[in-house]
């Protein structure tokens, strides 16, 4: 009612620049693998701290980087700025998951070819 943006877009536009991010390096979000499965990233923790209001139409510049890549998970962290001005910041931790056709979930070591993207190596 006041106009000011709910929180739950902030985990919205987390997720939004974590599928960008891996379109970049050449990666999905759930890349299907020649045995019908997929390797995918199911979030296993995030959260968000809000330092400032928007207001719906405010324009945002979002900065996306990684925090950590682990064994079998990544931590990525996100801040919003508005005019230069820093209005939230928050993380996410995506486990590297086998998502098998019944729908269960096994967690594995992240790929050595998407370790080496997320690295930044070429």
């Amino acid at each position: 009612m006041a106009g000011i943006v709910h929180f739950a877009n902030y985990y919205k536009w987390m997720e939004q620049a974590e599928h960008e991010f891996l379109r970049s390096l050449g990666l999905s979000i759930m890349q299907k693998r020649d045995d019908g499965t997929y390797v995918g990233w199911p979030r296993v923790s995030a959260q968000c701290r809000f330092a400032a209001p928007l207001v719906y139409e405010d324009e945002i510049e979002i900065h996306f980087d990684i925090e950590r890549i682990g064994f079998k998970s990544v931590t990525y962290n996100v801040s919003f700025f508005k005019q230069g001005q820093l209005v939230a910041e928050g993380s996410s931790k995506a486990a590297c998951c086998i998502c098998k056709p019944d729908g269960k979930l096994e967690s594995i070591e992240i790929p050595a070819n998407y370790r080496k993207l997320l690295e930044g190596e070429t």
